[in-house]
């Protein structure tokens, strides 16, 4: 039976993680064993902790992980180091603020042998222009660096097989920001199999969004410079 770990970062989602519990609960409660949904509270300032852990009486397969803040995308990787401790045969990555849809998980999960990653394209977006205007920047920034056109690289709706992250996670510098981005990336200029299915991306379910369009253009800076730095790091193509 394939163990599957569903990695989720969280920050002050009050509003939204009880019921993003209840939506994707049954995604490892159904495929079972050992598989564990992890929710990963980095730093809340309001009661995202308390709910997770009161969630866990009725919920025996969350795993709820407090940590100190350091932002969505060090969290993620902090999560996959976490799960991949576990040795899980799947990493399942997605948001908790409610605008992905667990029912369009288990295409992915059926693709799961044939690809080393199965990411979500975004072409059913309800989450704003401006987050749309983003998405579309990054990808011509990854394109002028790496010299790669990816489709979608910053889904957070993302299946990997754990023993290809494993390998791939050493490339990433701790805390980096962009985590999910770069994987893309480097899954990419190495060639590995990636397969992307169109899903849906609803507007956040409540809440208020902790990032805005002054963050982004920090971290897009800072993540310029480090996507030099990364690239060197990689191993050339010949055949490219």
């Amino acid at each position: 039976m394939d163990k599957l770990y569903l990695v989720m970062p969280a920050y002050n989602e009050e509003e939204n993680i009880g019921q993003v519990i209840a939506d994707w609960y049954p995604v490892v409660e159904q495929i079972g064993g050992e598989s564990r949904l992890v929710v990963l509270d980095d730093g809340s300032k309001d009661r995202t902790y308390s709910i997770l852990k009161d969630a866990c009486a009725d919920h025996p397969l969350l795993i709820p992980v407090k940590k100190e803040n350091q932002g969505h995308g060090a969290t993620v990787l902090y999560g996959y180091r976490y799960a991949l401790e576990q040795e899980p045969d799947y990493i399942f990555q997605t948001d908790s603020d409610g605008q992905t849809d667990p029912r369009e998980f288990w295409e992915f999960w059926e693709q799961r042998e044939a690809y080393d990653m199965v990411i979500g394209h975004r072409c059913r977006r309800e989450d704003g222009r401006s987050r749309i205007f983003v998405t579309q920047v990054l990808k011509l920034v990854i394109r002028l660096c790496f010299h790669e056109d990816v489709t979608d690289a910053n889904t957070p709706f993302r299946l990997m097989k754990a023993e290809v992250l494993r390998e791939q996670i050493r490339l990433i510098p701790e805390n980096f920001n962009l985590s999910n981005v770069i994987l893309s990336v480097i899954y990419a200029k190495k060639g590995l199999r990636v397969k992307y299915i169109p899903i849906t991306f609803r507007p956040r379910q409540g809440g208020e969004n902790s990032i805005n369009l002054k963050k982004i253009f920090g971290i897009g800076c800072q993540a310029v410079r480090d996507f030099w730095k990364i690239n060197r790091m990689l191993p050339k193509d010949p055949a490219r």
